[in-house]
């Protein structure tokens, strides 16, 4: 079993990987599909808009959110292809986190134009941007 951090690291390099192939301006969608598979070639388990309902008053309701892409059951990705990433693309991703109870999120923007600049981590409700995951000892 992998742990978030090496399942992150997988994560940034195949982003990058993927933006050099492609370059930036295509649509959301593309890179979607074309990271999922290519992590997927990796050996890695990826899901695909994966719903996230909404727990409210005592009741589910499962027109909530949809998160892009869920790597192993453990890691977030969301993607954009924007100019631009602004406070409220990383704040999904951290209700997506939220709501899902998971640790570690990554929002990834293809429409950057060095991918390095595209990638930000999203752990325990603090915002980073890196290429690469921290490492953390335990």
């Amino acid at each position: 079993m992998m742990h978030e951090n090496e399942i992150g690291t997988v994560i940034v390099q195949t982003a990058i990987e993927l933006h050099k192939d492609l370059g930036p301006g295509l649509l959301e969608s593309v890179y979607e599909v074309l990271l999922a598979y290519r992590l997927r070639q990796k050996g890695l388990r990826v899901e695909r808009q994966v719903p996230v309902p909404i727990e409210f008053d005592g009741h589910r309701f499962e027109e909530g959110f949809r998160v892009d892409l869920i790597v192993e059951g453990k890691v977030i990705v969301e993607l954009k292809s924007v100019e631009q990433v602004h406070p409220a693309h990383k704040k999904q991703v951290l209700t997506y986190l939220k709501l899902t109870g998971l640790k570690l999120g990554y929002l990834l923007n293809f429409g950057a134009a060095w991918m390095k600049d595209g990638i930000f981590r999203i752990i325990n409700g603090k915002l980073n941007s890196h290429t690469e995951p921290r490492r953390t000892q335990g």
